[in-house]
């Protein structure tokens, strides 16, 4: 890797640190050339800190440190994209991101599904909602609803209008999501499993 150190007058290239997990963005640091060799041989980011003048090892003080998995560097060749295992909160006031926000796994659009049915099944009224319906009925008619999905995805598989079975599909997985919050669990718990087999 060819980090151009010199496009800055104190030979400081940025650094995005990212969760390699969850790659939620954690924090923006700097390194010289120095803290970058140093960060590949502690697997420990480190960093140069303008305002203290010298390398600066996150979590040296804290313990919270940024366990280094990948760097990446941009099409310039002066932008640093460092992925980590962080060990605790990333940001010196506490939180886990400098921007403040949560450092959680999020599976895009199916994480909003989930809080839409977490949210449903808190607040709505059966009589207005159907997933606050199915939660109001019970385990049972929700795992009922699973097991006709599948075979509703089965029969259209076997078929050849595609359109029928990604929408038998997405009824499947639109009710497992409904069965997994029955059953006290998320997405991530099944993602964990899966990731563990892996």
């Amino acid at each position: 890797m060819k980090i151009d150190f010199t496009k800055n007058k104190e030979g400081l290239v940025p650094a995005i640190i990212q969760d390699a997990i969850t790659n939620t963005v954690l924090m923006l640091g700097y390194m010289n050339q120095e803290a970058y060799e140093k960060t590949i041989t502690s697997k420990k980011v480190t960093f140069y800190s303008r305002s203290k003048k010298r390398l600066w090892t996150k979590g040296e003080e804290s313990g919270n440190f940024l366990n280094l998995v990948a760097i990446k560097i941009d099409c310039d060749n002066d932008t640093l994209l460092v992925k980590v295992n962080p060990v605790g909160p990333t940001c010196h006031k506490g939180s886990d991101t400098c921007w403040n926000e949560e450092n959680t796994q999020s599976y895009g659009f199916l994480s909003k599904l989930e809080q839409v049915i977490t949210d449903r099944k808190e607040n709505a009224d059966g009589k207005e909602s159907y997933v606050a319906s199915l939660f109001d009925e019970g385990i049972n008619k929700i795992a009922q609803k699973v097991g006709e999905e599948a075979v509703e995805t089965i029969i259209e598989a076997k078929d050849s209008n595609d359109l029928l079975f990604l929408n038998e599909s997405a009824d499947l997985l639109f009710h497992y999501l409904i069965l997994l919050q029955a059953k006290g669990f998320r997405l991530k718990d099944i993602i964990q499993i899966l990731q563990e087999r892996h």
